[in-house]
């Protein structure tokens, strides 16, 4: 799967690369028995045979079930077929596969999924557009309370590929074994949720699919964006790894701007200073021995500022108070073109004028909002009244604002104002705790401040953020990710220096 591996595809955008494959010679049954053999694989890998009942729809997906019965009973599993249509009434490839099953078929209607140990879902896949009904809505509701183990080909029947509502019931599915690249509702709340795991299968398609069959957006991914700081050059010193400035909160609320700072240290960045008023000078000297407070004047151009203080980046926001001083200093800072992320207060603060924000952005600025931020920013984007599923509406978030969006969430989207996204679910439940989101924005800005491209810094900053988020265990805290900073940045580093040095020795002259 060497063409876009990371590829994210709508369900047109698949049936695109299906017709790709057929038109380059690929037989269509042949790309159904990949389907089919790849899911039964997935399923025997994994449990012991057992009593299966394999529930099969009208179309394609009904007859990659069929292959997957018959691929289970070679290998000695008790095997029932319940089909949704007799056999005979079946067309195209999937009566050509219907036809090889030599073993028991029954009605939908006779199906009763505690008489099995497991169900393969084969009713419906990602291209669904219409809620459930009869049998298949009665089965699926059943599988909510089944205590066997429930597997999907391609999505859960009940769940549109796209993520679009279907307003229905819909199958629960411990496995879910999907083929050539991922689909939007594999990764987006909340079909991610209920597809169990997620397998990826290779039917193969040739390379050259994506020429007509374009991807919707990226799976987050190291491949994709270069790490700052891996390799630092022997001459370097603080100042020309980049200087971060952090704007601090007030006196008694300055702690989340310093969790943006010590992640902005960790991250790279090689003088990290916090901006703050007179008040909070001692609060944030005793707190920590190696963050720099400076005081500037609260009646100052803070855009001006920030060039006295040679800031290659900025993150304000974080704890800042959303009151009008922070609303003037972030449209003075957007003035001075520094990049820029704002997070938490620096979002809130233009709640009742969001377009007074985004005609001062410029492109290298990033915006943070978790899912109440965005919606203040974008009331027409929200899940409720905006058209599309959270990849389109970051990205339309991301063109209007002319600035990089950051939709926090366990399905982070990065999009840039061009059109790109990434969605980036190497995460952890675990992040979902008080001052992470600070943490992301120092790292952010770390990034930035060291040179690297607004997009791809936002994009590695939120995989070594889940990555750290990965490593923790229960009772870990906002302290415990930035202890973890460290491992997840080693980690992503080694991935990159490992993958360049195979690419090295591949070129090698033998």
């Amino acid at each position: 799967m060497s063409d876009q591996p990371h590829a994210i595809l709508t369900v047109s955008a698949m049936s695109a690369a299906d017709s790709f494959a057929i038109e380059q010679g690929v037989d269509g049954r042949r790309l159904m028995q990949s389907a089919g053999t790849g899911v039964a694989r997935a399923i025997m890998s994994r449990w012991a045979p057992r009593s299966a009942a394999v529930l099969c729809g009208p179309g394609n997906n009904g007859g990659d079930g069929w292959v997957v019965g018959e691929q289970l009973r070679q290998a000695g599993w008790a095997v029932t077929i319940y089909s949704a249509v007799d056999r005979q009434n079946l067309t195209g490839d999937a009566a050509t596969c219907a036809q090889e099953w030599t073993g028991d078929i029954h009605a939908l209607s006779d199906c009763r999924l505690k008489d099995h140990a497991l169900i393969v879902d084969a009713l419906f896949g990602a291209g669904l557009n219409r809620p459930l009904e009869g049998e298949p809505a009665r089965l699926s509701s059943e599988s909510q309370s089944f205590d066997g183990v429930c597997v999907a080909v391609d999505v859960p029947s009940g769940l549109s590929g796209d993520l679009a509502p279907l307003d229905g019931p819909c199958f629960r599915a411990d496995l879910s074994v999907t083929f050539h690249r991922l689909k939007p509702a594999h990764l987006l709340s909340p079909g991610r949720q209920g597809c169990g795991e997620v397998v990826l299968c290779d039917i193969g398609i040739p390379d050259g699919w994506s020429e007509t069959a374009h991807p919707c957006a990226m799976l987050n991914h190291p491949d994709l964006w270069e790490l700052p700081g891996a390799d630092v050059e022997t001459d370097a010193h603080k100042h020309s790894r980049g200087r971060l400035c952090v704007l601090a909160g007030g006196y008694g609320a300055t702690g989340a701007s310093r969790l943006a700072a010590r992640a902005g240290q960790i991250g790279g960045a090689g003088f990290v200073t916090l901006l703050s008023g007179q008040g909070a000078l001692n609060e944030i000297a005793s707190a920590s021995d190696s963050l720099v407070a400076r005081a500037y004047d609260h009646d100052a151009d803070f855009g001006e500022v920030l060039a006295d203080h040679r800031a290659s980046a900025a993150v304000l926001g974080p704890g800042a108070g959303p009151d009008e001083r922070l609303k003037q200093r972030v449209l003075s800072a957007c003035r001075s073109q520094i990049p820029l992320v704002l997070d938490a207060d620096a979002l809130s603060v233009f709640r009742d004028e969001p377009d007074r924000l985004f005609e001062a952005l410029h492109d290298t600025c990033v915006l943070t909002p978790h899912g109440g931020e965005f919606e203040r920013l974008f009331p027409d984007l929200t899940e409720k009244t905006g058209d599309g599923n959270k990849i389109e509406r970051t990205r339309l978030a991301a063109r209007r604002c002319g600035a990089v969006v950051v939709f926090k969430g366990a399905d982070t989207v990065i999009a840039a104002p061009g059109g790109d996204v990434r969605v980036n679910v190497h995460a952890s439940p675990r992040l979902a705790t008080a001052g992470t989101g600070d943490v992301l924005a120092g790292l952010i800005g770390a990034f930035l401040a060291q040179g690297q491209g607004v997009y791809d810094a936002a994009s590695a900053a939120v995989y070594c953020h889940g990555d750290a988020g990965r490593r923790l265990g229960m009772g870990g805290s906002v302290e415990t990710v930035l202890s973890c900073l460290p491992q997840a940045l080693a980690h992503v580093g080694g991935l990159q220096g490992r993958k360049a040095a195979l690419q090295r020795l591949m070129r090698a002259p033998v």
